[in-house]
Formats: C-alpha cells, sequence, structure tokens
C-alpha cells in the first residue's frame, strides 16, 4: 500500500537545539523536515532533491541567510522563510530584497511558523480556472501562474506572483497598502509596509520595462495600482 510523501522543508539553522526544535514542529505539523546546519550545507541538500519550502536562519557560520536566499532564487522559485532575531532589522530586508517570501523573528511559536509556511505553500499553488489578464505587452496567465512581458517569460516568486494578481485583479482601483498585506499576507501583516514595500520594489524590478513604471502606480502614502 503505497503512501503520499510528505511535503519536504529545508530547514537551515546553526544552533543544534533551534535546529531540532524545527525538525520536531514540522513533524509534528505533517512535514519531512531536511536539515542543514549552514549555508553550503543548504544549498547542496536544496540541489540534490528540491524541497517545497525552506526556513533559513539569517545569521549562518559560513554564508549568511541573505545569500542563500539569493543563491536559491538563481534556479528555484520554492516559497522561503527567513528566521531573523530581533535587531536584524536591515538583514531582513535585504533577504526580502533577495527573493524572500516572508520572515519569522525570533523567539517564535510553532503555531505561528506553520501558519507562515502555510500560508507560503498555499500561495505557492495554481488556482483553476483563473483569467489571462493582459496589459500593455504584460500578460498573466492566472491559472498557469505565469507573466510574459514582451513575450519573454518572467520568473516571480510565490509571493511577487501573489502580489501581482491581487494588484491585477483589481485593476485601475487604489489598493491602500493594508488592504495589499491582508490580502497577499494576511490579517497579521496589517501595518507591516516594510515587507509590502520590498516585493513592490523586487516586482517592479522583474515586470517593469525601462523608462519608469508602467504597470504598478504609486499613490504616495496611500497604497499601488495596477494600471487600467
Amino acid at each position: 500500500m503505497s503512501t503520499t510523501p510528505l511535503p519536504r522543508v529545508l530547514v537551515c539553522d546553526d544552533e543544534p537545539q533551534i535546529l531540532r526544535a524545527l525538525q520536531v514542529i514540522l513533524r509534528d505539523a505533517g512535514y519531512e523536515a531536511v536539515p542543514a546546519s549552514g549555508g553550503e550545507e543548504a544549498l547542496d541538500r536544496a540541489a540534490v532533491k528540491p524541497p517545497e519550502a525552506a526556513i533559513l536562519d539569517l545569521v549562518l557560520p559560513d554564508i549568511d541567510g541573505v545569500e542563500v536566499t539569493r543563491r536559491l532564487r538563481e534556479w528555484s522559485e520554492m516559497p522561503i522563510i527567513v528566521l531573523s532575531a530581533v535587531g536584524e532589522e536591515d538583514e531582513k530586508v535585504r533577504a526580502l530584497a533577495a527573493g524572500a517570501d516572508d520572515y519569522v523573528t525570533k523567539p517564535f511559536g510553532p503555531p505561528e511558523l506553520i501558519a507562515r509556511l502555510e500560508a507560503v505553500l498555499r500561495r505557492a499553488k495554481p488556482e483553476a480556472s483563473e483569467p489571462t489578464i493582459a496589459a500593455d505587452g504584460l500578460d498573466i496567465d492566472l491559472a498557469a501562474r505565469s507573466v510574459r512581458r514582451d513575450g519573454e517569460e518572467i520568473h516571480l516568486t510565490p509571493t511577487e506572483f501573489e502580489l501581482l494578481r491581487v494588484l491585477a485583479r483589481n485593476r485601475g482601483r487604489l489598493m491602500t497598502h493594508s488592504s495589499l498585506l491582508r490580502e497577499v499576507w494576511g490579517p497579521a501583516y496589517e501595518d507591516d509596509f516594510q515587507v509590502l514595500r520590498a516585493h513592490v520594489a523586487n516586482l517592479r524590478r522583474k515586470i517593469e520595462p525601462p523608462g519608469g513604471p508602467r504597470y504598478i502606480r504609486t499613490d504616495p502614502g496611500v497604497g499601488y495600482r495596477f494600471a487600467a
């Protein structure tokens, strides 16, 4: 009798007790943890058998979590959550800019970590019967979760795609910072403007042509809108 394999999650932390705790938390929630105690080991384990998601500590003994995130993003769109300690705000912003989907601040509770993991995995799944949206050379296939500009494919992380999906499905309508955070990340993020700014910047860098914003317009101090 065959059984469905558990979703595999790469976990990387150089503190043995935290690494053990992460493995227990994931196992109890129905995931298979793939442990690594350093950045290079994490990259090796991800390359041998790519996991469904990754949870990375920002401070590692060899290469930091930002660099691990950047190198994973060279070939993978898996959801990535970074673990940051209080006072590591700059590093957290760097990780988001490198392509991380979310962050959890230490110390954290198991329910919070699993809720964030399930949220990023949910954003990575395609939804059936979604339309294709075309806007001035940009084609967004919501069902296939693919984006092309002038026929050339653009690779987005799951969170970047979800942000674009929400904006595009409300094209022409002003989406406030708080409403975007609620829809894409959930109610707990309603005031986390830092994570929103980082992902909008990443998304613009990938989809906007040279010469200024064509698709995502800023309403200063209020929010963003997808050009009608």
